[in-house]
């Protein structure tokens, strides 16, 4: 009982975190879009987004280990369940798109972590206003499939999508 209860707490815990983190992240990449690598409007928007996206990486870690953990173990209820239930299928493939929407905006960020970790600035890192939009854009895409994946868990909680 208590490994069940720790699961779900950690897993909404996540969500939360998570959530709040996309959208800081979407925000401060906005602001880097709108200031030139955030020096004209918000010199911390860069600082932010980096801080935003690691709470994310942290959130999504939590997510999949619960996630899993919970899904195997059937804390709450048979892996059959899942597996045959389409709305899980859905709030699955939902997290299959975060995910892969989360691809070029990583390894991105990486590498402007990386260039500003050597000293080089906002301006020698490549934060460019073309770049920063274009991750606030998908940070925003998966903040709405965050929300699509919590309906999802509402409804399989209520019964839907079993077989």
């Amino acid at each position: 009982m208590a490994l069940r209860l720790t699961l779900a707490t950690l897993h909404l815990f996540a969500l939360g975190i998570g959530l709040g983190a996309i959208w800081a992240r979407a925000r401060a990449m906005a602001a880097v879009a709108r200031g030139g690598h955030g020096e004209a409007g918000d010199p911390w928007a860069l600082r932010r987004a980096f801080t935003a996206d690691a709470w994310w990486g942290i959130a999504a870690l939590v997510w999949l280990a619960t996630g899993l953990w919970r899904l195997f173990a059937g804390t709450e209820k048979a892996t059959r369940y899942y597996m045959t239930n389409h709305v899980f299928f859905a709030k699955m493939g939902c997290l299959v798109l975060v995910l892969l929407l989360e691809l070029w905006p990583m390894i991105t960020l990486i590498r402007w972590r990386a260039a500003a970790g050597r000293g080089e600035g906002a301006r020698a890192s490549g934060p460019g206003a073309a770049s920063a939009g274009t991750i606030s854009t998908i940070s925003y895409v998966q903040a709405a499939l965050v929300v699509a994946m919590v309906a999802a868990a509402v409804a399989m909680a209520r019964g839907y999508g079993a077989r």
